[in-house]
């Protein structure tokens, strides 16, 4: 067993790694940290995240999907279209007293990486899998890899699952398999009530916060050697067949006393510190691990010790852009930091007098309500200076940011568009004309809030033509008729969507989606609010009745096949009809030819009314058939040329990266 620690390269480890890779749990603490290092290197990198969060930059944001792993589908949907060849499995549920949700703990500590693991042996990828030191649970002080494990809570009996179902399958498959046992790992961006950022917070004030028994130890791993540790492991072990596992750890247990000595002079605390007279729930006296193996197999080895890491650790909050992460609430969850966002997209044809009143009014309801925004302007080829005013907007508002389609794709594609880059825990879709009022986004953000997964605008009255207000009321009627699943009466496409939502929408494979029906169909918890929609504030609407006839046949063929049912049924009867009134022709003129009715116009009225019957189900069963030779070509919904952030204008060249 060699003694000396492997001369580490970033760099050149990570460019060994055979690409695309994939990290998820690049939202937590080690995830996040991963993501980074192997970003700053290469581009074919992608994480896998539940939302955006504090951790994960504007950088970074469009390397991650952002996905439910408790969703199979999503999972797989994913890693089908990465297509990743080495993969970090990082995601992990119930490590926090806040997380107790047992069947969320199972399905992604267990189900999800049974999952991962099936593809990966589909696919020849290798896997890289983060375990935990609580799978030994009350045996803690230090074990070998081959050591009895006794699992101690839900969590740890969930991730020890994971590893033994992880090294079955590579029993009886070339599954390559890593999994890491990691210790207490420690550095910046870490759960904010945890013992170290707790500790500089207060070591920061001169003070030190109440410690377990002073026997209790940990064995403290900085976030640098964490990381190096799935690189070098993922270096020497993937493409080796089978399953190995390792503790990353130092070796060294360090006790609460010595933890508190190591920060008071740090700090320069001359106050003595206060340990705990028992053990709490959640402790274990001896707690360390036993890096014998890592060192052997692999040339790993902590680099950093404990007193050098916490130094490491507190220059890093020094920066000042950095303190935000630590100066919170000592009992505040890590998702106290994940302040909600919201997406406001905004379809935009012929509307650029409006944009700038429009961004005005929206700012002014996010600032009311005291939430983070980014607004989206989809300039859908708009003939006028929509560019140009967007431009202006994004330059002055760093959170406005503009897509300029290749040509008029329509509004849906509008919205389809701005959704596909939304980073937003929820996305607000308006028409850009100013017919839907930004003001009612309170509402709809306080209802999201309460639980409601869609929040619609529900048209009670609008400004328009007495005619034009009864055909938008009776097709509304008839759309819901005919729909196989419910469809809500009056309302367009004015809407708030969750995250989950707006990801299940982007998932619908068809091109000619119909948004107000598809939101529909995913189903969840919607609720509608009431409004009466005002006429245009600037120029006329780029509707006419060939436009609006066409959206009603759309919308009617998007919610089910009931026309051509109907149709069935319809010819169903007038056969019947046919068959009695030839039945009934011959009949009479048996009976009695003169009651025969003579003459050329009963024959042409009944062509003439079979005639357009037939005509009348051939353009029914047109519109499905066009419908589907449209969805066969397999053309994208949109064209993205152009792309505006901080008021510049580029090429649109990134469309893969934003693609979720």
């Amino acid at each position: 067993m060699t003694e000396e620690v492997i001369a580490f390269d970033p760099t050149n480890s990570i460019s060994k790694l055979d690409g695309p890779i994939l990290v998820t749990g690049a939202g937590g603490f080690i995830g996040a940290a991963l993501l980074k290092s192997l970003l700053a290197v290469r581009s074919d990198v992608f994480g896998v995240a539940r939302k955006k969060n504090w951790r994960i930059s504007e950088k970074e944001i469009g390397h991650v999907y952002f996905i439910n792993l408790e969703n199979s589908s999503e999972l797989v949907t994913c890693l089908d279209e990465i297509m990743p060849r080495t993969i970090f499995n990082l995601s992990a549920h119930g490590a926090y007293p806040d997380q107790n949700n047992f069947e969320s703990i199972t399905r992604i500590n267990l189900n999800s990486a049974k999952w991962i693991a099936d593809w990966c042996s589909s696919n020849q990828c290798g896997l890289v899998q983060a375990g935990t030191s609580s799978e030994y649970g009350v045996n803690c002080a230090g074990p070998s890899e081959l050591d009895i494990c006794k699992p101690n809570s839900p969590y740890a009996v969930t991730k020890l699952a994971a590893t033994q179902m992880l090294e079955l399958m590579c029993s009886n498959s070339k599954l390559s398999v890593t999994v890491l046992r990691l210790y207490s790992v420690y550095g910046p961006m870490e759960e904010p009530k945890r013992l170290i950022p707790t500790l500089l917070r207060l070591g920061r004030r001169g003070e030190l916060p109440p410690f377990s028994p002073r026997e209790v130890t940990r064995d403290f791993v900085f976030i640098d050697d964490a990381v190096n540790a799935f690189i070098v492991s993922a270096v020497t072990q993937i493409g080796i067949p089978g399953f190995r596992l390792f503790n990353i750890c130092s070796g060294d247990s360090v006790s609460m006393e010595r933890v508190a000595s190591i920060a008071g002079e740090l700090f320069e605390i001359d106050t003595a510190p206060i340990f705990g007279p028992a053990l709490r729930q959640w402790d274990l006296a001896k707690w360390y691990g036993n890096p014998s193996r890592a060192l052997e197999e692999m040339n790993w080895r902590v680099t950093t010790n404990f007193a050098e890491g916490l130094k490491k650790t507190h220059d890093w909050y020094n920066i000042e852009k950095n303190q935000k992460y630590l100066e919170i609430d000592f009992n505040a969850s890590a998702s106290s930091l994940d302040k909600q966002k919201i997406s406001a997209i905004v379809a935009c044809y012929k509307d650029a007098k409006a944009i700038p009143y429009m961004h005005d009014r929206l700012v002014a309801v996010f600032k009311k309500i005291d939430i983070d925004y980014e607004i989206i302007f989809v300039n859908d080829c708009s003939p006028d200076d929509t560019l140009d005013v967007i431009e202006e907007i994004s330059k002055s508002n760093p959170k406005v940011i503009g897509i300029s389609h290749s040509r008029n794709f329509g509004s849906q594609a509008a919205f389809m568009s701005g959704m596909n880059i939304a980073t937003g825990d929820a996305c607000v879709l308006l028409d850009g004309d100013l017919q839907d009022p930004p003001e009612l986004i309170e509402d709809f953000v306080e209802n999201w809030r309460q639980g409601f997964d869609v929040v619609y605008g529900r048209r009670v009255g609008r400004e328009a033509p007495l005619l034009m207000r009864f055909c938008y009321k009776a097709f509304y009627r008839l759309l819901a008729k005919v729909s196989t699943f419910a469809v809500p009466l009056d309302a367009g496409d004015f809407s708030l969507m969750s995250r989950r939502v707006v990801d299940q929408l982007l998932r619908m494979p068809e091109r000619e989606l119909f948004l107000r029906v598809a939101r529909a169909y995913v189903g969840h918890k919607q609720l509608g609010i009431s409004y009466v929609r005002p006429e245009r504030m600037f120029g006329t609407s780029t509707n006419n009745l060939r436009r609006n006839f066409g959206w009603a046949i759309r919308g009617i063929v998007a919610v089910g096949r009931a026309p051509l049912s109907l149709v069935t049924a319809l010819g169903t009867v007038l056969f019947g009809l046919s068959l009695t009134a030839i039945g009934a022709q011959m009949a009479i003129k048996i009976i009695d030819p003169s009651l025969s009715p003579p003459g050329f116009a009963s024959v042409l009225t009944i062509s003439t009314f079979f005639g357009s019957i037939n005509l009348l189900a051939i353009s029914i069963i047109g519109a499905y058939v066009g419908r589907t030779l449209e969805e066969s070509k397999g053309r994208p919904r949109f064209i993205a040329e152009k792309i505006t952030v901080n008021g510049r204008t580029t090429d649109f060249d990134q469309v893969d990266i934003y693609a979720k």
